[in-house]
């Protein structure tokens, strides 16, 4: 008997094992088919052994079911079948892959699988890896990479008629330009997903991670929130949570309460955004999710440092931005690097938020992150007037030209805080009608936002001026 095999009976045993108890016995089989060597079978049950692990949210379970699949699938003849198999496995594991972060592997198993597709002339399959593919350049910060990738496969999705993949595509569009600030063209790709995953689709996870109706409209809450399209983004986010909540997935759960929570926050509602956001990263956390961590904090800890519990709130941020830096999400790191600086602003530490506002100021120049390249101009503008006596010359330049950004991008919100930031800086340094001029401008945009407790705020600024 070779070293590690089983007797035959043993085999007969455990399969007759599985006619009895179905499978939830998957993983014994495949154990036993791996001990036995009986590599058809073992490759059989190690995947089923992937996919069901994938379906309870255990990723760490998945990697491993799927890794041993594709050891059984080596011993097997090389086959059309068989290629087409070491492709579907290796986008299986690149999926299970993604939560932990590991995206040195993820890349190493995503050029295996391309090579394989371009091998044997799949244009499905090769889409699909290409897809993948333009995901991760997107992660890295290669977004002009990325976007080139991604017209690609839209071209082999609409000419093999690949609806999903062109859906699927839609959404990593989307993706692209909110993270380059342009968030109307994003609302429009993540708008033609989202209507695609609809209906009967709203379940289904068509290979991805997250529920990709969920997490569609996530991400559109956010790009509204931008915008100050506040009502519009509640509706979708609203939507996205009753179907994360009808699938009970943790990972898709977290996305919507994100995206809910990210919309609150940025109208000013902290009573609605912190449970909503305290949410979303007890899943993160819950569901042993690290790689999204750094997208899910930032917004939280933001929150806590509004409402007065700023050592909580840096020591959260802190950890998410060296998580992203740890794991080369650059995609999410000048976002961190950001809210990390905003809660330092409110700690008193300027020069820790100024170092931390000008690199993320590089890291936006760099990827042209326009988004942020704004929020980071106003961070700048915001240290440079609360510095004592007030830096006005570089305080005004940095507001001055976060709001032409943000006035070219559509970022009304941000638009506001910027007229309201200069509207401070005049009124401390005695420009009293420029400073009732950008006062009054804030308060015209946070009123038709409903931006009310920006607007009480603000309202309280141009009466103490003026005496009131």
């Amino acid at each position: 008997m070779r070293l590690g095999s089983l007797p035959s009976s043993a085999w007969r045993n455990a399969s007759t094992l599985a006619g009895e108890r179905g499978a939830e016995h998957v993983e014994r089989l495949a154990h036993h088919a791996l001990r036995g060597e009986v590599w058809d079978k073992a490759l059989a049950y190690c995947g089923q052994a992937g996919h069901r692990a994938m379906a309870r949210s255990a990723h760490r379970e998945a990697v491993a079911g799927f890794e041993q699949a594709l050891r059984a699938l080596a011993h097997l003849p090389e086959t059309r079948a068989t290629c087409e198999q070491a492709i579907d496995l290796r986008l299986a594991l690149r999926s299970a892959l993604l939560p932990s972060g590991d995206f040195g592997r993820t890349l190493e198993v995503l050029r295996e699988a391309e090579s394989l597709a371009a091998a044997l002339d799949e244009p499905r399959r090769l889409g699909r890896v290409l897809g993948y593919l333009a995901i991760h350049f997107n992660q890295q910060g290669a977004y002009d990479q990325s976007f080139a990738i991604a017209q690609r496969v839209l071209a082999l999705a609409t000419a093999a008629g690949n609806a999903v993949q062109q859906a699927l595509t839609n959404d990593n569009l989307g993706r692209i330009h909110s993270l380059q600030g342009d968030y109307r063209q994003a609302i429009a790709y993540f708008g033609q997903t989202a209507a695609f995953f609809d209906g009967a689709r709203r379940f289904e996870r068509f290979g991805q991670f997250f529920l990709p109706a969920v997490r569609t409209r996530a991400y559109l809450a956010v790009c509204h929130a931008e915008l100050g399209t506040f009502t519009e983004g509640r509706v979708l986010g609203d939507e996205g949570l009753r179907i994360a909540e009808a699938a009970t997935h943790p990972g898709s759960l977290m996305m919507a309460y994100w995206g809910l929570g990210v919309l609150a926050f940025r109208q000013g509602h902290l009573p609605r955004a912190l449970p909503l956001l305290e949410r979303a990263v007890g899943l993160c956390q819950e569901a042993d999710l690290p790689s999204s961590f750094p997208l899910i904090a930032p917004a939280l800890g933001v929150a806590h440092a509004l409402s007065g519990r700023v050592a909580d709130a840096v020591s959260l941020l802190t950890q998410a931005m060296e998580q992203a830096i740890a794991m080369a999400r650059v995609d999410y790191q000048a976002f961190c690097r950001l809210s990390v600086g905003e809660a330092q602003v409110l700690a008193g530490r300027l020069e820790e938020a100024h170092a931390l506002a000008e690199g993320a100021l590089t890291l936006t120049r760099r990827h042209q992150e326009r988004g942020n390249q704004a929020y980071a101009l106003c961070l700048l503008g915001d240290i440079g007037a609360r510095r004592k006596p007030p830096d006005s010359e570089q305080a005004d330049a940095h507001y001055q030209q976060a709001l032409a950004l943000a006035v070219e991008l559509g970022m009304r919100p941000l638009q506001a805080h910027c007229h309201r930031g200069l509207g401070t800086l005049y009124a401390t340094i005695g420009q009293q009608e420029q400073a009732r001029a950008e006062l009054s401008a804030a308060m015209a945009l946070y009123r038709s936002m409903d931006m009310t407790v920006w607007l009480a705020q603000t309202e309280a600024a141009l009466a103490q001026m003026e005496g009131r």
